[in-house]
């Protein structure tokens, strides 16, 4: 494969080739969409791109007209981004979460998410695919397919899952299509494909970033986030989309707990005297388990404490009242969602999805159907009392008697944990091949995560995450920055057409 000019470049570097004048936006929004039009669509590509953004090398222009007029918004001034076509763009985008339902859906505005971009200096690029729904209408999924978009291949091997529903926009920043992304979670949908693709995903507490104009699966989970190729990468990009999202009142609990600037916690020293616990109750492969062990001897050369085990009992349990919860609030949220698109829009409740889908069956559903919408189509009002038992229930499970008690009984600074299991071969038939995930616990409870890269195995990614309490991301980020530094484990993909088994 011929060099890339900008592979694995960091955000600050480009601010400075671009302060030199050696680079300008234009010219690297150019130089992303070139590689992007020579390893997305062609044959052998990743498939990572729903849509580009007609607008992208105007934006980019007018930002180099205010750089050259002294004007510099901050370090994403000139940066390019690309956003997960879950997520509101009031432009020539269409926003669709993947489904021919919504195809042709024109936002008529911003997203929180993207206002905040385009306030930052950022050029958003274009849209990622994703699995449909963010995998929220079948059981059976392949993680990655839509409809709309087809199936995303993971370029450490184009013939393996690139894992979760922020599928494309994890493998955009692997690829280096991008220098960073925005994907969003309810539950591993971040931290998952950026585990899979070998990147720094950042799962934020519940309401630390506005979700008006993101189609929801569920409000007490769902949250949007940075992907990057570095901590810091990720750590200025977070910092950017902080601030009260006036039409999201979880936002409002943020006051005085978050940062405009993460990067200050970035700390090559911030392992030393840390006390981390390891979640040890997740079935992961041998080899997997032997990535996770090398590392947490990498943090105890660095000076942290690790408690092992310390798992979080509960873990397993979770599932059962957030599936109930998911299908109420996916019910009611969405049905939300549409009326923000006007009275013009096609498609206004979930039961006006489910009969598009039908009808149109040979193009939407020629793998796998539409269980889990059916079986939200099913449920009420989130005044019932099974909802109000089962969102108890969860919180229960996953912060008081879950992490909660964990950091508590342990006295720890965060818990870490295999990020998911080995990557199976795409199979649109049968569906993913799940391997396990440790996403669950803190997903549920609104709390953050990140994921770092932690090795490989047959050449396959394998991340690690740590997690902690509500708004703790400087502490996370804090840790994870120290592990990235001393194993600088990243290694770019080399788009192999399947995994090399020769080499564990």
């Amino acid at each position: 494969m011929e060099p890339f000019e900008l592979e694995e470049i960091t955000v600050g570097e480009l601010q400075k080739k671009m302060a030199s004048g050696e680079l300008s936006a234009l010219k690297i929004a150019e130089l992303y969409l070139a590689r992007m039009g020579k390893l997305d669509k062609k044959k052998g590509g990743v498939n990572a791109i729903i849509e580009l953004n007609p607008d992208a090398i105007a934006i980019a222009e007018s930002l180099d007209a205010e750089r050259k007029a002294g004007q510099v918004r901050g370090p994403l001034h000139g940066i390019p981004v690309i956003i997960k076509d879950n997520i509101d763009t009031a432009d020539k985008m269409q926003t669709t979460a993947g489904s021919l339902a919504l195809e042709g859906s024109h936002a008529r505005q911003d997203s929180y998410v993207a206002k905040k971009l385009r306030e930052a200096g950022a050029v958003i690029l274009a849209k990622a695919n994703l699995s449909e729904w963010a995998n929220f209408r079948s059981t059976r999924s392949s993680s990655g397919w839509s409809s709309r978009g087809g199936q995303t291949r993971n370029p450490y091997a184009l013939d393996r899952t690139p894992r979760g529903s922020s599928s494309g926009s994890a493998v955009a920043v692997a690829a280096n299509f991008c220098p960073l992304a925005i994907g969003t979670e309810t539950d591993g949908s971040i931290v998952s494909p950026s585990s899979a693709c070998s990147i720094v995903g950042i799962k934020p507490t519940v309401g630390l970033v506005g979700r008006t104009g993101i189609i929801p699966i569920a409000h007490s989970q769902d949250t949007a986030g940075p992907m990057a190729r570095t901590v810091e990468g990720a750590a200025i990009l977070l910092g950017a989309l902080i601030g009260i999202d006036t039409e999201d009142t979880a936002t409002f609990e943020s006051r005085g707990k978050c940062y405009t600037d993460y990067t200050q916690f970035l700390d090559a020293k911030g392992m030393k005297g840390a006390r981390i616990g390891v979640a040890r109750n997740y079935n992961f492969d041998e080899k997997t388990e032997k990535v996770l062990n090398g590392c947490l001897a990498v943090m105890k050369e660095l000076g942290a404490e690790i408690i092992d085990p310390a798992s979080i009992e509960t873990a397993e349990k979770i599932r059962e009242p957030e599936q109930i919860v998911e299908q109420y609030e996916f019910k009611t949220g969405l049905t939300n969602y549409l009326a923000r698109l006007g009275p013009k829009a096609s498609i206004h409740t979930l039961a006006e999805i489910i009969a598009f889908n039908e009808m149109n069956k040979d193009k939407v559903m020629p793998y796998f159907g539409q269980d889990r919408m059916l079986d939200s189509e099913k449920r009420g009002p989130l005044t019932d009392e099974t909802y109000l038992k089962a969102q108890q229930e969860k919180l229960r499970l996953a912060r008081t008697d879950g992490i909660d008690a964990v950091m508590l009984k342990y006295r720890l600074d965060a818990i870490v944990a295999v990020t998911g299991g080995m990557l199976w071969p795409i199979d649109l038939i049968n569906g993913d091949h799940r391997t396990g995930g440790s996403a669950t616990p803190a997903a549920t409870a609104g709390y953050p995560s990140i994921t770092v890269p932690a090795g490989y195995v047959f050449g396959l990614p394998v991340g690690i995450s740590f997690f902690a309490g509500a708004y703790q991301e400087p502490q996370i980020i804090k840790i994870a920055y120290a592990f990235e530094q001393a194993t600088k484990v990243r290694k770019p993909p080399r788009f192999l057409k399947t995994a090399d088994l020769s080499k564990p």
